[in-house]
């Protein structure tokens, strides 16, 4: 205690040094510290750009910008949209909802003239149908109440078979066979099978894929013109597969060069008379014999078409 008594300027002096010491350490660790973390964080990224580098395709480099490039062909591709949508709208629903609610006696009224509508046309067509035919709607045909959940989506597909029902009337195809689409409502339960499809609508980020299956009893004109009408429809309506066979029991038609065609025995029940295409075939004509040449040789056909109508989501 004498010595520190006798040299106590030096103790206090030494004492505060230990504490500067102290505190400098201190300061030096926790600056280490926050430097070994950003050396770390350094590190991440730096490991972060090389994988990115290497990737296929890369951001870029002083050169090149992919992201700048991808973001303008994400702008024209929104533009293509935009323009494509002229090609793609939508089907009216049969009722058109009224703020966005239909109620049961307004689809049950817009069913009844609808299906009354597309047996009158078909008629005034010459397009023969199934008897009693629904177009795919028998389980709701006699209905007056109907599921809540599913109304919506039967107005819609109401509208969308009205709409293919008409391209196949305007193409005079000899007689319309039958049509299926998907279930959307509780009520087709009860339906009959043959009036649906397995599976149900596709939907992805851009569009709802709603599939369609009809099948019809023609010549291959009228393939053609059902095929050029779908094809030219402002509906987005996308042929996804195609099965033609010769009609069951359908015997082929002959028309002899300058004279009137005849007509041909068909193999539907309820099919109207032949029609017959205004070209010539390709087999050489035969000489002797007698009688007059044959230059057409057409069979009718059993052709069943899987439509999709493409219908763009709300925000594209």
């Amino acid at each position: 205690m004498a010595w520190i008594k006798r040299n106590l300027l030096f103790v206090i002096g030494a004492v505060i040094a230990v504490g500067l010491l102290l505190a400098a350490g201190a300061y030096d660790f926790e600056n280490w510290q926050r430097n070994n973390d950003a050396l770390k964080s350094l590190n991440q990224m730096y490991d972060t750009l090389r994988k990115l580098g290497s990737q296929t395709p890369s951001p870029g480099n002083d050169k090149i910008n992919n992201i700048q490039t991808a973001r303008e062909q994400a702008r024209r591709l929104r533009e293509w949209i935009q323009q494509a949508r002229q090609y793609f709208q939508p089907i009216p629903s049969v009722p058109v909802p009224t703020n966005g609610v239909i109620t049961d006696a307004q689809f049950a009224a817009a069913r009844d003239h609808t299906l009354n509508q597309l047996q009158i046309e078909a008629a005034n067509a010459s397009v023969s149908l199934p008897p009693q035919y629904g177009f795919s709607f028998e389980a709701e045909r006699t209905l007056v109440k109907f599921a809540p959940s599913g109304l919506n989506a039967l107005a819609q597909q109401l509208g969308e078979v009205k709409t293919i029902c008409e391209i196949f009337y305007a193409a005079k195809v000899n007689s319309l066979d039958d049509i299926r689409r998907v279930r959307v409502s509780s009520d087709d339960v009860s339906g009959p099978q043959s009036d649906y499809l397995d599976g149900m609508a596709v939907t992805n980020q851009l569009a709802v894929f709603m599939p369609y299956e009809v099948s019809f009893r023609g010549f291959s004109q009228d393939l053609a013109k059902v095929l050029s009408s779908l094809a030219s429809s402002p509906h987005g309506l996308i042929v996804k597969g195609i099965n033609v066979q010769p009609a069951v029991g359908a015997s082929s038609v002959s028309s002899p060069s300058g004279a009137p065609a005849p007509g041909g025995s068909q193999s539907s029940p309820y099919a109207p008379s032949a029609q017959w295409l205004p070209y010539v075939s390709s087999p050489a004509p035969t000489t002797g014999g007698g009688g007059l040449q044959t230059v057409l040789n057409e069979q009718l056909l059993s052709i069943t078409l899987d439509i999709d109508i493409v219908k763009l989501s709300p925000g594209n």
